[in-house]
């Protein structure tokens, strides 16, 4: 299954600086960009553990319609899409599902589908993804929005990301341990701000990496 940094990782809560809104229906709704749910996934999947497929796409709709204020002759298009999310965690496959549809609107009935199509697969695996934890946008079906947080400073955000790679690279669990103790880290660690529950995150990370390096030894 996942690992305990990436667990950490799925139950923090979501970023505010990466949510977006826009006025659907008359109201406003909040939501993640598609672009911003693949780094997510890459970021705490990893670029080479998880993969997505189109597994349905079905046209609903497709009509000729009046474009903008000028009413120039177009096409109004429409689909519907399932996507597949497939995570590798270690020896286990996590697969979640997610459907969704998509509308395109243009003068050009080729590129009206295009759009449709684009935005149906997108939308599709957002919901799939959404599934996995508040990163991913599962915070905003909460109307109190209670777990989604300020944006934290970028230092420090790259600061955890750096110390989050540097633990992996680490073969010899007695200098993983003796670097994570120093006092050069522990004064990093104080100087960006870290609280003790995004220090104990980082500790859970030293020592399930230190376990896997000490079976590695026994074995």
């Amino acid at each position: 299954m996942f690992s305990d940094a990436q667990k950490e990782l799925l139950k923090a809560p979501l970023n505010r600086g990466n949510v977006k809104s826009r006025s659907q229906g008359g109201r406003g709704v909040s939501y993640i960009e598609g672009w911003k749910a693949i780094e997510e996934a890459n970021r705490i999947f990893g670029f080479d553990s998880w993969t997505r497929e189109t597994t349905e796409l079905r046209l609903v709709a497709e009509r000729e319609r009046e474009i903008g204020a000028a009413k120039k002759p177009g096409w109004g298009v429409s689909y519907v899409a399932k996507v597949r999310v497939v995570v590798f965690a270690a020896d286990t496959l996590v697969i979640r599902e997610g459907v969704g549809a998509g509308h395109g609107i243009d003068v050009d009935c080729g590129q009206a589908h295009e759009s449709a199509i684009k935005e149906a697969e997108t939308d599709a695996m957002k919901r799939a993804l959404m599934t996995f934890g508040n990163p991913f946008g599962l915070a905003l079906y909460d109307k109190e929005q209670a777990n989604v947080a300020e944006p934290e400073d970028e230092s420090k955000t790259r600061f955890k990301t750096e110390t989050l790679a540097t633990i992996t690279v680490y073969t010899d669990p007695i200098k993983l341990g003796t670097w994570w103790n120093s006092e050069a880290q522990k004064t990093a660690r104080r100087n960006f701000g870290l609280d003790q529950a995004e220090t104990d995150a980082l500790m859970v990370a030293v020592k399930a990496r230190i376990a896997v390096l000490k079976e590695a030894v026994a074995a």
